[in-house]
């Protein structure tokens, strides 16, 4: 049965960061996930998880000014080494929360980009990744990248599947992987089921690395809108996938009062 994990950056937002580990643990919750953990000392989040008796499963590398509008620096020509000096803070924080693994974010293309600007962002999102997991795997972490919609992060480079897998399968570092959000999917694409079971098969020698769900259209509960979530759960266990599955989305009326439609696979 897939395992499901709170997203703490989302879900439990009525309470400050630091106490919602608790919350979680409280609610049946047994591993949480976060966007950026880095406002708080790592030593302090350590403890958190610890009281819970939670396991933290995903953290994302600094992705740069966040509230200025960056979306990430893995893929910035020009930018390489301000990416690779933020990647010591993000592996101190995945080893100090005992998190196997880091979302890569790629960033965007800058306006009026000319083909030749998205071929040099393409390489140079390439060329950093490659660098960034020989780094991790020395730290026996895995590196999972995410095509983002660009209905709400217009722009952002990466945003179809086939991209994500091409270039996990180009790079071939065996810890590097592909995150697979079934909300950013379902409004980018669509055709979920064929898109997990290509990801999950075999032969695809378990490309995606990370689960995540939320509502479509509004990124609400997992349950609301228009996927078939039952459908798509017995799917991720049908296809063996042993990870956890990331609840990430935003409370329509309070985190705890929209679980009751996740309570089965608690």
């Amino acid at each position: 049965m897939p395992r499901l994990a709170a997203n703490l950056t989302l879900l439990y937002t009525e309470h400050a960061f630091e106490d919602r580990f608790a919350a979680a643990a409280a609610d049946g919750f047994r591993a949480v996930e976060c966007q950026f953990p880095y406002a708080w000392s790592a030593e302090l989040l350590a403890q958190r998880l610890q009281s819970a008796g939670l396991q933290q499963v995903l953290i994302n590398a600094p992705a740069g000014d966040w509230a200025g509008g960056e979306r990430g620096l893995a893929a910035q020509p020009g930018g390489e080494q301000r990416f690779r000096d933020s990647l010591p803070q993000a592996f101190d924080y995945a080893l100090a929360l005992s998190c196997p693994r880091l979302h890569v974010l790629a960033g965007l293309v800058p306006p009026a980009a000319s083909s030749q600007d998205i071929d040099r962002c393409w390489h140079t999102y390439r060329d950093n990744l490659a660098w960034a997991a020989q780094q991790a795997q020395a730290h026996g972490l895995s590196l999972c990248i995410e095509p983002l919609n660009t209905r709400d992060n217009p722009g952002y480079l990466l945003h179809r599947q086939s991209q994500a897998h091409d270039l996990v399968q180009a790079i071939g570092a065996p810890n590097l992987h592909v995150q697979f959000d079934a909300y950013h999917c379902q409004v980018m694409e669509g055709d979920l089921t064929t898109k997990l079971r290509d990801g999950l098969a075999a032969s695809s020698k378990g490309r995606i690395g990370h689960i995540q769900i939320a509502g479509v259209p509004d990124r609400h509960e997992p349950d609301t809108g228009e996927l078939n979530l039952p459908y798509l759960m017995d799917l991720i266990d049908q296809l063996g996938y042993t990870g956890w599955v990331g609840c990430e989305y935003k409370p329509l009326a309070g985190t705890s009062a929209g679980l009751a439609g996740l309570r089965r696979w608690f």
